[in-house]
């Protein structure tokens, strides 16, 4: 088993101006590729592997005068960088995606590939996270904004340990983050004053920053000041605080759901897409971070040995008595109560559905 490691880097301004330049070469290895393979397919020649290609380029290197100056960095950037853009052309014709855009210096994410081993000398924000003596997979640096990341894979033994406590079905939503079939909740953080204070501090720091874009428009173009730059550096700070605080509190929730051992844990697959439409429930459904929830519920099972389970996205959770059965049509999204018409069973609505989720896994089985 492969377990990703991330861990923040602390490089000094020297390491932190060579890690851009690593990043500016990837990204200009990568242009290259499409430039030289779109080139080739209106010649009608094919695909070029990038076997051909990582040839092609050391000969430039050796010979080119614009090529000359990718000698001062490692060739591994290099070697991925032409292996990503030809999988991303090859996964285009495949149906699998669409056709791959060209890096832009101020749009796209700054990213490469280089050795854990060559990074050794750059301060790590939490020392002895990264194994010493581990085998390590795909080592890629990334840049959020803030800081620069490294993540890399690690090969882990298996838990072949079988747990043997009852299942788990989970329902998550709005109201409340999480609601387990054992009766355990897990809140909303978006509703606690913490969030709700950094939102609020947020929105006037976005409201100053539209202010003073629009007081230094010339003609229809916008300027950018030092005063707008540093404004914006403070508001991507506020973002990635929210997001720190949601996955933070996600994670503690999903590492307590799998310490209590379950046999297997059943989640809804929701249509999060088709609920994004809803204007009224967008930004709410934004804030819980539904998928985050469910990826990290699903990489903690296979981690634990627990059997994951994922009913359809038609099955009733929230619309079946648990008591007699009956399906009740005309449920709202505003009932937050369930009152049975058969049998008189009233129960809460999220209770109900994590029960038949539960459930369903006997049903399938």
């Amino acid at each position: 088993m492969i377990k990703t490691i991330k861990v923040m880097l602390q490089p000094n301004k020297k390491q932190r101006t060579k890690l851009f330049e690593c990043a500016g070469t990837a990204r200009f290895i990568y242009n290259w590729v499409l430039d030289y393979e779109q080139i080739n397919y209106d010649c009608d020649n094919g695909f070029v592997s990038d076997y051909e290609l990582r040839k092609k380029l050391t000969e430039l290197k050796q010979t080119h005068e614009k090529f000359i100056w990718l000698n001062n960095y490692s060739n591994n950037i290099a070697k991925q960088a032409v292996k990503d853009a030809c999988n991303a052309y090859l996964n285009f014709f495949k149906g699998i995606t669409e056709f791959p855009n060209y890096k832009s210096r101020r749009k796209s994410k700054p990213s490469f590939y280089a050795n854990k081993q060559k990074f050794n000398h750059i301060r790590l924000a939490e020392k002895g996270r990264i194994p010493v003596n581990a085998k390590y997979s795909n080592p890629r640096v990334t840049f959020d904004g803030i800081n620069w990341w490294i993540s890399v894979g690690i090969e882990a033994d298996e838990n072949m340990d079988k747990p043997l406590n009852d299942g788990i079905g989970i329902d998550i939503g709005i109201k409340t983050l999480a609601v387990c079939s054992d009766k355990a909740e897990y809140k909303n953080i978006n509703k606690t004053a913490k969030v709700r204070k950094l939102k609020k501090k947020k929105r006037r720091l976005q409201r100053r920053i539209s202010k003073k874009y629009s007081k230094n428009k010339k003609g229809v173009c916008y300027r950018k000041t030092r005063n707008i730059i540093k404004s914006e550096k403070q508001l991507l700070k506020i973002n990635h605080r929210l997001t720190n605080i949601r996955h933070g509190h996600i994670h503690k929730a999903t590492s307590e759901i799998i310490s209590r051992q379950p046999k297997f844990i059943v989640m809804e697959d929701l249509n999060v897409k088709g609920m994004m439409k809803n204007k009224h429930l967008a930004k709410a459904v934004q804030e819980q971070c539904f998928y985050e929830f469910y990826r990290q519920i699903q990489y903690k099972c296979q981690w634990n040995n627990i059997e994951f389970v994922t009913a359809d996205r038609y099955y009733p959770s929230s619309k079946k008595c648990i008591c007699c059965g009956s399906i009740k049509k005309n449920l709202k999204l505003s009932d937050r109560i369930y009152h049975c018409d058969n049998c008189g069973n009233t129960v809460d609505r999220d209770y109900q559905a994590s029960v038949n989720l539960m459930r369903y896994y006997e049903l399938t089985a």
